[in-house]
C-alpha cells in the first residue's frame, strides 16, 4: 500500500509592466488615444471589481446562512403551587401561603427579561372549603403565555388557602398545560407544604410524563417540613424549613433551569486525544429513552471539540455512530458550567482493492466484527469507510463469495484488502426463464447463483476466475429436455460474453 498526496499547485498570471501611457504623454499625438485606454481599462476594472464584490457577499450571505445554527429554545416553566387549608398556618414571620408568594414573587421579578422563557401558574386547593374533600380542586390559572409575571403575581395576592391537596391529580392535569411545541423545554415546578391527601401517587404520575416526554424531571419545595423520603421518587426534591432555604432553593432552580449548561464531547483515540470527529452523535434521555439532540461531531476554530448547548435538567445516554456505534450512558451534567465528556472512538480505514489496479463498481462486501455474525456494514468495493480500531471478517460478494479473515484496522491508517482480479460474464438469455450459475469444481456443481426471472434479458456477474457452467430453460418451454446448459471460463480481468440461445 502506498500513501500519495496531491501535490499543490499555484497558478500565477504574468505581470508586465505597460510603459505606453509615458511614451504617450512624451510624444503627444497619441495622448487622446492613450486616455482613451486608460479610462477604458479602468471601466473594465470597475466592473471587475464590483462583480467580485457582488460574489463575495453572495458567498458570505451562502456561508452565513449555513453557519446559523438551530434556535434557542423555548423554556416553560409550569409553577403548580399549594393553595390548600394547610398553607394558611403559621410559618416563621407570616402564614406559608404569604411568605411563599412573597418570595416567589420576588423570584418572578428577576425573571422578567429573561429571553425565551414563558410561564404559567396552576394552583390545587383554592377553589373549594375543606371539608369536604374535593380532590379535583386544581386549575390553571394563568396559562403559558409572554409577559404574563403580572397576571400571575395578581392571581396570587387574590388566592385564599381553603381546600386539600390532590398533587397527582394536579401532576396529571398539567400535561394539557403544554401546548405544542417543537422547540420547547417543560420544567414543572411544584411548591407544597404536605403530602398527597387524595389516594393518588405522584410519583407514578410524574414518571409517566417524564417518559412520555411531556415534561423534564420535576422540581419540588417542600416548605416547613422534610417531605424527602415521599418526593425524591417525584423529581428533584429541595427543603425549605425556614425562609431563607425557601428563596435559596428557588434560586438555584432557577439557576439550574436556565443558566447555559455547555458540553464538550471529546471523541478519542487510542493513545487517549480527542482526535476523532465527523461522526454523528445522538443524546437520549436516559429515562424517557426519547432522543432529544443529534449532532455532527465537529472541531472548533482552535482545532478542539465543538462545544454544545444543552438541556443540564436531562441525564443522557450518549451514542456514538461509529461503525460499530459506541455509548456512554447516564451522564450526567453539571448546570451552568461547561462540562466535558470523553469517549473513547478510535478509528482506521478499510478499503478494498483488485490486483492490477482494477477499480470495481456495484460490488458489495459484508462487514462483520471478528467471530461474530452480525452485519456491521455493507460496503461498496469502490469505498474507503471508517470502523473503530480491531478486528473484522470481511466477505467479498463476488461469486463465488471471498471470505477474509481477521482484518486489522489500525488507528488512522488505511487497511487494504486485496482480492484477485475477477472477470465479468455477461449472460444473455433473451427470453424469460428458470437457471442458475454453478461452479464447477472437480467435478462437482456448487450452485453460486439463480438467474432472475424477469423482463431482463441480460445480466453482469463478478466472477472469481474458475469454470463455470449455466443451466436454463425457458420458461415457454412445458419440457425439462428443452433444458440447455452452457460451460464458460472466466480470466482475470477479461469479459466473456455468454449466449444461452443462439440468434
Amino acid at each position: 500500500m502506498t500513501n500519495g498526496e496531491l501535490p499543490m499547485t499555484s497558478d500565477q498570471l504574468p505581470i508586465s509592466e505597460d510603459k505606453s501611457g509615458r511614451a504617450a504623454l512624451l510624444t503627444g499625438r497619441y495622448s487622446i488615444f492613450h486616455w482613451s485606454l486608460v479610462i477604458g481599462n479602468w471601466s473594465f476594472f470597475l466592473i471587475l471589481l464590483l462583480l467580485f464584490l457582488f460574489c463575495l457577499s453572495l458567498s458570505g450571505f451562502s456561508q452565513g446562512q449555513q453557519e446559523q445554527g438551530r434556535p434557542k429554545p423555548t423554556t416553560r416553566i409550569l409553577f403548580v403551587f399549594d393553595a390548600s387549608q394547610s398553607m394558611f398556618g403559621r410559618w416563621q414571620s407570616d402564614t406559608k401561603f404569604n411568605i411563599a408568594v412573597k418570595l416567589f414573587s420576588n423570584i418572578l421579578d428577576s425573571l422578567r427579561t429573561q429571553p425565551n422563557l414563558e410561564l404559567a401558574l396552576r394552583m390545587y386547593g383554592h377553589q373549594k372549603q375543606f371539608p369536604p374533600q374535593d380532590c379535583n380542586d386544581t386549575r390553571l390559572e394563568v396559562p403559558f403565555a409572554k409577559d404574563n409575571i403580572t397576571r400571575i403575581k395578581h392571581v396570587l395576592k387574590t388566592i385564599i388557602p381553603k381546600g386539600t391537596t390532590p398533587i397527582a391529580y394536579a401532576l396529571s392535569q398539567a400535561t394539557k398545560d403544554f401546548p405544542p411545541c417543537d422547540n420547547c423545554r417543560n420544567v414543572v415546578i411544584l411548591i407544597t407544604d404536605g403530602l398527597e391527601e387524595c389516594g393518588g401517587d405522584p410519583c407514578a404520575v410524574s414518571l409517566e410524563l417524564q417518559k412520555k416526554g411531556i415534561m423534564l424531571k420535576p422540581f419540588i419545595v417542600g416548605i416547613g417540613k422534610n417531605f424527602r423520603d415521599q418526593f425524591e421518587c417525584v423529581g428533584t426534591y429541595f427543603d425549605a424549613s425556614n425562609e431563607k432555604e425557601f428563596r435559596n432553593a428557588l434560586n438555584v432552580i432557577i439557576s439550574r433551569t436556565l443558566n447555559p449548561t455547555t458540553i464538550q464531547v471529546n471523541l478519542l483515540d487510542i493513545y487517549g486525544k480527542p482526535t476523532e470527529t465527523n461522526v454523528n452523535m445522538t443524546l437520549y434521555d436516559n429515562f424517557s429513552a426519547l432522543p432529544k439532540y443529534n449532532f455532527i461531531h465537529s472541531f472548533n476554530a482552535k482545532g478542539l471539540p465543538d462545544t454544545l448547548d444543552i438541556d443540564p435538567l436531562i441525564t443522557y445516554d450518549v451514542v456514538v455512530h461509529t461503525i460499530p456505534p459506541v455509548r456512554k450512558d447516564s451522564v450526567k451534567l453539571t448546570p451552568g458550567k461547561h462540562n466535558i465528556v470523553g469517549i473513547d472512538a478510535p478509528q482506521g480505514f478499510l478499503a478494498f482493492k483488485a490486483s492490477g489496479n482494477s477499480t470495481l463498481k456495484y460490488l458489495p462486501c459484508i462487514i462483520r466484527k471478528k467471530d461474530q455474525n452480525e452485519t456491521i456494514n455493507v460496503q461498496q468495493f469502490d469505498q474507503i469507510e471508517k470502523y473503530l480500531t480491531g478486528s473484522y471478517d470481511v466477505e467479498i460478494l463476488c461469486l463465488p463469495r471471498l471470505k477474509v479473515r481477521d482484518v486489522e484496522v489500525k488507528q488512522s491508517h488505511t487497511t487494504m484488502v486485496e482480492m484477485p482480479l475477477p472477470g465479468i460474464a455477461v449472460i444473455q438469455k433473451s427470453t424469460n426463464g428458470y437457471g442458475s450459475l454453478y461452479l464447477e469444481d472437480k467435478n462437482q456443481l456448487v450452485w453460486l447463483y439463480n438467474l432472475r426471472d424477469n423482463q431482463q434479458q441480460q445480466e453482469t456477474l463478478y466472477l472469481q476466475p474458475g469454470t463455470y457452467r449455466v443451466v436454463f430453460r425457458s420458461k415457454y418451454s412445458n419440457k425439462s429436455s428443452y433444458t440447455t446448459e452452457k460451460t464458460f471460463k472466466v480470466e482475470p480481468g477479461q469479459t466473456v460474453n455468454l449466449k444461452l440461445y443462439p440468434n
